[in-house]
């Protein structure tokens, strides 16, 4: 943006120069460094409301605390965008999210003030805790404090419950900063949600007796987290007496501009937008509809025709889109908040006494349950059906929300089913295959975005059997694809002529494989499978073992996720980077005919 409408910013390269200004300077810095952020999103898209919903708050932590002595740790990750724009990341900060270009969360990589990396919830206050007890080896005259900000929801994960049992009792010089909004991305629910609204009404009549205060962490009260003097009074005066407290700040999604503010839900990360109307950008059009939509329509047809069908989501109801049923039938869905193994649990029960749950959840966050997974659910057979959102590559939210190992986590498990449709059609006859499924568990992964074909509504009138499904016939090799890779490898044979007596299968169920497929492929020369998993222990490596195992002697390749963490950047060029788009594959085959 014209930098010259951001005076005090633009001189801003490093918190030293922040803690130079003067405190009446900070209200105008605020204001600068919303604009800034109002205008970079809005060009680029990202994580919007809560990140203008913490601009007094980031700047009152910087001023008040010597960061990065003093660990600065952000719960959930996504709201530190003025943190990043604060210690040196402005000028990279046209690069957030991109390929190439800074990550959208904490990065210990990429700064010495992103003290640990956060993209999961729940997770700030255990770090703390164990940065400070580090911190006690320290021969400085001054114990560096540790701040965890933890917002978002994520107050409502059962892992901070953990950290705050061990900080009972603690002298460690840890500070918990409550950032409420009362929001996730979809309104907060629960008791810890109400008991935090009461305590903002209690201050005033000074009762505000807490949870924390019954723990013995003192409970040093609610702050307007939008007033920058009184912040840092109230930081300042913990910081001349540390110890393990919690301080509530209460801000507001959105802050700062009236769109955000109204419509929260949506604001979260809401695409490229007009910063002057608030109107959103169109994105490039696409055909098919959103997967997670298809998901919400066939999951309200399935709950209209029977009664046994209930809808289950971990904080996700707008992201997984779920809310078509909560809408309806909200006795028959429920969030329960940022509380993933507790929401498979809580299936795991109402399957034992007849129901049929849906439980859908980001691939990347079902990895927090998997203990209930296997214990609870698969152990005894229950009929759960996990609706796996956001399979393979997510994007620009990077490794901390790709949806590489579900296929890895999920194959050794017993008694449990794993699908992968290739377009939205095979969504719905896979979620209505689910429904009929008796003998445990039954898995559907999905990835984010727009399925290649438009499926017809209502009630479908056949079942998907358990079985791969010919794509393309051919005697040169054979492709075996996972999913929606399916798409790339159809267009990878329109589009090479050399490659078209290949044979190509979808795979559909990652487990149980099909046997008839696999002894199918003993007859070729050579077998290439496509999946957008991880290279380790994924369908592939399934496949290659049994292959192996039937004496199989022709060539064998896996393309996949490598066996590293994947970095940020758009679908596509995630794709290409890993050989898995149309080009790479086909560079595949052509080597594989040449051998």
């Amino acid at each position: 943006m014209d930098e010259t409408r951001i005076p005090l910013l633009r001189n801003i390269d490093n918190v030293a120069e922040l803690r130079r200004l003067s405190e009446r300077q900070l209200p105008i810095l605020a204001d600068e460094l919303r604009q800034f952020l109002i205008h970079e999103i809005s060009e680029r898209g990202g994580h919007f409301g809560a990140n203008l919903g913490v601009v007094e708050l980031t700047i009152a932590l910087h001023y008040v605390f010597q960061t990065p002595q003093d660990a600065l740790v952000w719960d959930v990750g996504h709201q530190a965008y003025a943190h990043k724009i604060l210690t040196g990341r402005r000028h990279l900060f046209a690069g957030n999210r991109t390929f190439g270009g800074i990550s959208g969360f904490p990065s210990r990589s990429e700064s010495p003030f992103d003290c640990f990396g956060t993209g999961h919830a729940s997770t700030s206050i255990s770090a703390a805790i164990g940065i400070a007890h580090q911190a006690l080896s320290s021969h400085s005259s001054r114990r560096p404090r540790a701040i965890a900000v933890i917002g978002d929801g994520a107050l409502t994960g059962g892992l901070a419950y953990e950290a705050l049992n061990q900080l009972c009792g603690s002298t460690l010089p840890i500070l918990v900063v409550v950032n409420d909004n009362q929001m996730s991305i979809d309104p907060n629910v629960g008791g810890m949600n109400k008991h935090l609204i009461q305590l903002t009404n209690r201050q005033a009549s000074g009762q505000a007796d807490s949870i924390f205060d019954k723990l013995g962490i003192p409970y040093l009260g609610c702050v307007d987290g939008h007033d920058l003097a009184n912040l840092i009074e109230a930081l300042r005066s913990w910081n001349d007496n540390p110890k393990p407290s919690v301080i509530h700040v209460i801000t507001r999604k959105g802050k700062g501009f009236p769109p955000a503010e109204e419509e929260q839900t949506r604001w979260h990360a809401p695409g490229r937008f007009d910063k002057l109307s608030g109107q959103s950008i169109p994105e490039r059009q696409l055909s098919g509809p959103k997967f997670q939509d298809v998901f919400g329509h066939t999951l309200l047809e399935l709950a209209k025709s029977d009664q046994r069908v209930v809808g289950i989501t971990a904080a996700m109801l707008s992201g997984t889109s779920i809310k078509m049923m909560m809408d309806q039938m909200p006795d028959r869905c429920f969030d329960v908040g940022i509380a993933e193994a507790h929401a498979v649990s809580f299936s795991a029960g109402m399957a034992s006494q007849g129901a049929r749950p849906f439980v859908a959840i980001y691939s990347t966050f079902l990895q927090r349950a998997y203990d209930q997974i296997i214990h609870d659910v698969a152990l005894q057979k229950l009929p759960v059906v996990f609706c796996i959102d956001r399979a393979g590559l997510a994007g620009a939210d990077g490794p901390t929300h790709h949806g590489a190992f579900d296929m890895a986590y999920l194959s050794c498990i017993p008694n449990l089913t794993i699908a992968a449709p290739r377009n939205a059609k095979e969504l719905r006859l896979m979620m209505y295959t689910a429904l009929k499924h008796d003998s445990g568990p039954f898995a559907i992964r999905y990835p984010r975005g727009h399925a290649p074909d438009n499926p017809n509504h209502g009630p479908v009138d056949s079942l998907v059997s358990y079985s791969a499904h010919c794509l393309a016939t051919g005697r040169s090799g054979m492709v075996i694809s996972v999913g929606t890779m399916a798409t790339f490898v159809t267009e990878a044979f329109n589009r090479f002529d050399r490659i078209r007596d290949i044979a190509h299968w979808d795979l559909r169920f990652v487990k149980p494989i099909d046997p008839k497929l696999l002894h199918h492929a003993l007859s070729y020369p050579f077998v290439l499978v496509v999946e957008d998993g991880c290279m380790r222990g994924g369908a592939g490596s399934a496949i290659g073992h049994v292959l192996l195992e039937s004496g199989y002697r022709g060539k064998f390749k896996v393309i996949a996720l490598p066996d590293a963490f994947v970095t940020h950047g758009s679908p596509e060029e995630l794709y290409a980077l890993h050989g898995l788009d149309a080009a790479g594959i086909f560079d595949h085959l052509q080597a594989l005919l040449s051998d």
